[in-house]
């Protein structure tokens, strides 16, 4: 005799005090753990458990919400309880914060700051597991005018060229760049290779009449609240 097929469990048949949407509309979402939020966009559970225990199945899996923004709807469908819809609309919701996060540095806004530079790409490059270089194209005034990824590398390393930097660059008649990359292993801190691309892109800057202001380098924070990058120019490799 084949047993019964445990029922879903909705959040509706939670008590009202256990049920994360009521307590958000009551107290606001700062009142709910990341699980409650989860569960929220799950709905319901499956296999007879809930959609808060889904929930934490999901954070489990990938231990911190920066690892879960790097999954894709594939990886989510493999948690037990997660079906293809469910991971779809997490997936979803990711990637809408990650384009809010983008919003926030307004075009019109200068990217006259590493700090300003860095808040623009944290959230896209966070979820690269290998290393990627990008530029950011700015007019006289640096106001973002256009970004390019130029260049996908392994897990420690990525190869650029000075003329395929400022291709884009002069293409958009820009005045000057940002240049940027990332270091999955999680420390900012250059390498060599870094100092050296960045040294041959100021002068190859200097000969096209394009600026570069500053090389940043994308990882984790070192402590909690600690920045997340590094500015070579902050560090003192820009110099004449």
């Amino acid at each position: 005799m084949l047993a019964p097929v445990a029922k879903a469990v909705r959040i509706k048949d939670l008590p009202e005090s256990e049920r994360p949407r009521e307590r958000l509309l009551e107290r606001g979402p700062e009142a709910l753990s990341n699980a409650e939020l989860i569960a929220i966009l799950l709905r319901t559970g499956s296999r007879g458990a809930s959609a808060i225990e889904v929930a934490r199945a999901v954070l489990s899996r990938f231990s911190t919400l920066d690892a879960l923004t790097r999954a894709d709807w594939r990886e989510l469908n493999r948690i037990r309880g997660v079906g293809r819809a469910k991971a779809v609309t997490i997936a979803a919701a990711l990637a809408l914060a990650r384009r809010m996060a983008q919003e926030i540095i307004p075009a019109d806004k200068p990217l006259n700051s590493p700090q300003a530079a860095a808040s623009l790409l944290r959230e896209e490059m966070r979820r690269y597991e290998v290393e990627h270089f990008e530029v950011l194209l700015l007019n006289t005034r640096h106001r973002l005018i256009g970004r390019e990824t130029l260049a996908k590398g392994t897990l420690d390393g990525v190869l650029v060229h000075p003329r395929d930097v400022f291709r884009p660059a002069v293409l958009a008649r820009a005045a000057a760049i940002i240049v940027a990359h990332n270091h999955p292993s999680g420390d900012p801190t250059p390498s060599e290779q870094d100092i050296r691309i960045t040294r041959d892109l100021i002068r190859a800057g200097k000969l096209l009449q394009i600026e570069v202001l500053d090389h940043l380098i994308l990882g984790k924070p070192s402590q909690p609240g600690g920045p997340d990058y590094v500015s070579l120019r902050e560090l003192g490799h820009f110099y004449d």
